[in-house]
C-alpha cells in the first residue's frame, strides 16, 4: 500500500493543524491543533476525525502554540495513547499552553450554562483538565537532531524552526518515503532564537504560508519607539495584546533594547498573563543553560527587563491596570484579543483618546484584533459594545513567521528539490501566492491541498 498523507486542518486556513500520514501499518499525526477565529471553524474542533483516535500510533508535536498542539487532550479524550514525539521545551510550554487552554474551556461552560446562552442544557469543553492530565505522560522529550522510531517503518527526526523556543521541523520516513513538514517556520531575525536550519532532502515538503503573500518590511523598533514614546507623552498607556508564548519575550527584549537606548520612556511595563508569566519563566530557564536554541551572547535572564519590569499573576493584580495607575506599558495575553485579561484592559482603554493599542502578530480573521486592523470604530467585548477612540497601530515585522521572501529562502536550502511541496496554513490568497512563487521562482511542483485532501507520497 503507498504511503498517504492527509490533511485534516490547515487547509485554506491559517489553524487547526493536522497532517495524517499513513503508511498502510502506521498511521502518523504531525501536530494536532484546534481551529480558531471564525465561529465555522471552532465548530470544527467538535467534528469527529475520520478515523478512531485508537487508531493513531503516534504525534509528532511541532511546537506548543494551541493551533498546533491545542487538539491533543481531545484526541486523548477519545483514545489515542501513542507517544507525544516532541522537544523538550515544546514539551514544558505545551503542559503550559494545555492546562490553560482546558481552564479556559471549563470556564467558559460553566459561564454557558449559568447564563444559559448555549444551546446545549449541559454546556461543556471540548475538553478538561483531567484529559491534560492524561496526555502529559505521552509526551517523549527528543532532542534535536536525534532520529527517534515510534512506530515500526516510522523514524522522526527533529530540527530547530526557530519559531518559537523548542519549535522543529519534523523530518519523516516513512516505508522509503521521505517528508518534511516546516511547522511554523521563523525569522533569521529573530532576537532570541537561531535561524531555522534548511531542510533535508526529501521527497515532499509540506510548508507554512502564514505570510504566504507579504514581505515583512519597515524598522517596527522604530515605530514602536513612536507610538510608545507619543501615548506616554499625552497621558495615556499603552496595551500590547500578545501570544504569551514567545511574542511576550520579543516584545520585552524590543523594549529593553529601547530603553538602553534612551528612545522610550522609563515607565513601568506590566505583564500580565498567568501563562506569559510561566512561559516567560521557562526562557529564563533555557537562557540560564545556554540552551544552543537561543542566540549566543544575550546576557542572563534580566534580558526581559526594560528597567520597570512588573508582573501580574492574580486577578486582583491585573483589575488595578484598569485603567494603570499611572502611564504605563501593559502586555497581557490572548495576542489576538479573542479572549483572556487583555480583552478587559481593551475594554477599559480604548474609549479614551490617550492610549494607545499596539498589535504584535498574526491577526486571524473573526478576531477583535484583526478588526482592528481593519479600522473597527468599535468592538463587542463581554456583551457590550465599546467605541474604538485610541489609536491603533499594527506591526507586523514583529511577528516570529517567516514572510514570503524568508521562506522561499529556506526552501532553497533544501540540498536538492523535492517532487512536490504541499502550501499549507495559509488563508487562501496567502497559500495561493506562495505556491505560485514556488512554482515561479523555483520551478518545482507547488500544491495548495483541499481540506480533507488525501495524497500519496
Amino acid at each position: 500500500m503507498a504511503t498517504t498523507l492527509r490533511f485534516l486542518g490547515a487547509a485554506g486556513t491559517v489553524t487547526g493543524s493536522k497532517t495524517l500520514l499513513d503508511t498502510g501499518r502506521s498511521q502518523v499525526m504531525i501536530d494536532a491543533g484546534l481551529f480558531q477565529g471564525l465561529r465555522d471553524l471552532r465548530r470544527r474542533n467538535w467534528e469527529p476525525l475520520p478515523l478512531p483516535a485508537a487508531e493513531i500510533d503516534a504525534v509528532v508535536l511541532t511546537h506548543a502554540h494551541l493551533d498546533h498542539s491545542g487538539y491533543l487532550p481531545a484526541l486523548v479524550d477519545q483514545g489515542f495513547s501513542g507517544p507525544i514525539v516532541t522537544t523538550r521545551w515544546t514539551a514544558e510550554l505545551a503542559e503550559i499552553v494545555l492546562r490553560d487552554s482546558a481552564h479556559l474551556q471549563e470556564e467558559d461552560a460553566a459561564y454557558a450554562a449559568t447564563a444559559g446562552y448555549s444551546r446545549h442544557a449541559q454546556p461543556r469543553p471540548l475538553y478538561d483538565s483531567a484529559d491534560v492530565a492524561r496526555c502529559l505522560p505521552l509526551f517523549h522529550p527528543t532532542p534535536l537532531g536525534t532520529t527517534v522510531t515510534p512506530c515500526p517503518d516510522v523514524q522522526v527526526r527533529l530540527q530547530s524552526a526557530g519559531h518559537i523556543l523548542g519549535s522543529a521541523t519534523a523530518f519523516v520516513e516513512a516505508a522509503g518515503r521521505r517528508v518534511v513538514v516546516s511547522g511554523d517556520l521563523g525569522r533569521p531575525s529573530h532576537p532570541l532564537l537561531a535561524p531555522p536550519l534548511p531542510p533535508p532532502a526529501c521527497d515532499a515538503i509540506v510548508v507554512e504560508s502564514t505570510y504566504g503573500d507579504r514581505t515583512h518590511a519597515g524598522d517596527d523598533l522604530a515605530t514602536l519607539a513612536d507610538v510608545v514614546t507619543r501615548t506616554i507623552d499625552r497621558g495615556g498607556s499603552v496595551v500590547i495584546p500578545s501570544f504569551a508564548v514567545d511574542r511576550t519575550e520579543v516584545v520585552l527584549v524590543a523594549l529593553r533594547r529601547l530603553a538602553e537606548q534612551g528612545r522610550i520612556p522609563n515607565v513601568p511595563v506590566y505583564v500580565d498573563s498567568p501563562m506569559a508569566l510561566s512561559a516567560l519563566a521557562v526562557y529564563r530557564r533555557a537562557l540560564a543553560e545556554g540552551d544552543p536554541e537561543l542566540r549566543p551572547g544575550l546576557g542572563g535572564p534580566d534580558v526581559f527587563d526594560a528597567g520597570e519590569l512588573r508582573e501580574a499573576h492574580t486577578a486582583q493584580e491585573s483589575r488595578a491596570l484598569d485603567p494603570p495607575p499611572q502611564p504605563s506599558i501593559v502586555i497581557s495575553a490572548s495576542g489576538m484579543a479573542t479572549g483572556g485579561r487583555v480583552v478587559h484592559h481593551l475594554k477599559q482603554l480604548l474609549p479614551d483618546r490617550r492610549n494607545a493599542v499596539v498589535l504584535v502578530g498574526y491577526q486571524a480573521e473573526g478576531t477583535r484584533g484583526r478588526d482592528l486592523t481593519e479600522g473597527a470604530r468599535q468592538l463587542k467585548m463581554h456583551g457590550h459594545y465599546v467605541a474604538v477612540r485610541a489609536e491603533v497601530v499594527a506591526l507586523h515585522a514583529f511577528s516570529v513567521h517567516a514572510d514570503a521572501g524568508e521562506i522561499l529562502d529556506w526552501l532553497r536550502g533544501t540540498p536538492e528539490p523535492p517532487e512536490v511541496v504541499y502550501v499549507v496554513h495559509g488563508e487562501p490568497r496567502s497559500s495561493a501566492a506562495l505556491a505560485e512563487r514556488v512554482r515561479d521562482e523555483l520551478g518545482w511542483v507547488a500544491v495548495v491541498p483541499r481540506d480533507g485532501e488525501l495524497v500519496h507520497l
